[in-house]
């Protein structure tokens, strides 16, 4: 399956309209978290420097995408009213003083969920740009106790570390919210370590001096 695969970064009206068709199979019709897919990823969206969307393939049907918010304002977290966990990672300060980028509108549509490969391969062009943009670390969101939850893969492969909930967002699901952190240089470390098939997949095609960004 994998020969069949292409990521985009999203660029002209019909990558986008390519990436809001996996946003309404995901987002809307499948988990009813929005009342438009439009409004999740804006036209203006395409000529914002912060921000960049990036779509996967199979053949040419777009099963996956990933949204990727570099500096996002700490406002946009402040008006969640966080809870911080018993961690000693002060979010406010720390999305201050680092140079952070915003993960998230990740989603694979149903059938090719359970293939690695295309959310990976979604990870990997978004981590690559994010490294080469020299950000260090990403924040994101995500449900708790959802079925479709990344947290277990989040904390346990990649090494986010859980710092705060909030009970409200953007989205309308009713499970309450988890913002986790990850060390890009610490979790590359770790995948490398591990020697598993997702260091690989999330390291294929990168130059040398990719790795040395975060080797250094």
């Amino acid at each position: 399956m994998s020969h069949e695969l292409t990521v985009k970064r999203v660029e002209t009206t019909q990558d986008r309209h390519d990436a809001i068709e996996v946003l309404k199979a995901t987002y809307l019709d499948e988990k009813r978290w929005v009342d438009n897919e439009n409004q999740m990823f804006p036209e203006e969206d395409l000529s914002r420097e912060v921000i960049s969307w990036f779509t996967c393939y199979r053949g040419r049907r777009p099963v996956g995408v990933v949204r990727v918010l570099y500096e996002p304002p700490i406002e946009l977290y402040e008006e969640y009213g966080f809870s911080q966990i018993d961690t000693d990672i002060d979010v406010e300060a720390f999305v201050k003083h680092h140079r952070i980028a915003e993960i998230g509108r990740f989603a694979v549509i149903p059938e090719y969920r359970r293939f690695v490969v295309f959310a990976a391969s979604l990870m990997r062009a978004a981590s690559e740009e994010t490294v080469r943009l020299g950000f260090s670390h990403y924040v994101t969101d995500v449900f708790e106790g959802e079925q479709h939850s990344p947290y277990d893969f989040h904390t346990r492969v990649m090494g986010f570390i859980p710092v705060a909930t909030h009970e409200v967002g953007e989205l309308n699901c009713a499970n309450r919210r988890i913002t986790l952190i990850l060390d890009l240089r610490q979790a590359y470390y770790r995948l490398k370590k591990s020697k598993n098939k997702i260091y690989r997949m999330l390291t294929e095609g990168w130059t040398e001096d990719m790795h040395q960004r975060l080797a250094s």
